[in-house]
């Protein structure tokens, strides 16, 4: 797996590939499907839900440009593959899963690998966090027709937020922005295919 982001989709930054090697994503999906957890593509988890093919989650994490220092928000947690790679980056990270079951078993999956710098809470994460803004960094796995206004509202300057951007509920373009003084840089990283993300901001149920 490894070996394929690095040669194939030229993922680059060194510090997400080693990461990407030392958690173990065969944790992270039913078990069922273990032997299929590091091949190049999403597997189905429970409430209809899946956990991102490797090479979104190491493109996404890579846009982010985290350090040590950094404080994230993810929304769309899902199993808790993204939440724990981005906890092994960063210094904190805020996670929000808008199903509560999945939310409860992808906190527990985290504590069991000794991840304590991640917290995952159920709610709807279009809204945000707000109580711990502003945000180094904001990922979001899930597709939504534009970008919530609270989630650029949660970004600090300088600060980077990667989220799926469609007009469909079937299929994205990868969007970076970029908050700057002077207001929101936008960058399109291809196209991609994600859950909807649902909320107040995003695609109705």
């Amino acid at each position: 797996m490894i070996e394929r982001l690095r040669a194939h989709y030229s993922i680059r930054d060194e510090r997400v590939l080693r990461v990407m090697r030392e958690v173990p994503r065969h944790f992270f999906v039913p078990e069922a499907l273990r032997e299929r957890a590091y091949g190049d593509h999403a597997l189905p988890i429970s409430g209809n839900q899946t956990i991102s093919q490797p090479y979104i989650v190491a493109r996404m994490t890579e846009l982010l440009e985290l350090d040590d220092r950094s404080r994230v928000l993810e929304i769309g947690a899902g199993s808790g593959y993204q939440t724990a790679v981005l906890a092994r980056l960063a210094a904190q990270v805020y996670a929000i899963e808008r199903i509560g079951e999945l939310a409860r078993d992808a906190q527990a999956r985290i504590r069991e690998l000794n991840i304590y710098n991640a917290t995952i809470k159920a709610f709807d994460g279009t809204l945000g966090w707000e109580a711990h803004a502003p945000y180094d960094a904001i990922l979001t796995a899930a597709g939504g027709p534009d970008i919530p206004q609270p989630l650029l509202a949660q970004l600090k300057i300088g600060g980077r937020l990667v989220i799926p951007i469609g007009s469909s509920r079937e299929a994205q373009r990868l969007i970076r922005v970029c908050r700057t003084e002077a207001g929101y840089e936008q960058e399109e990283h291809g196209a991609c295919v994600f859950v909807p993300l649902i909320g107040r901001y995003g695609w109705q149920t």
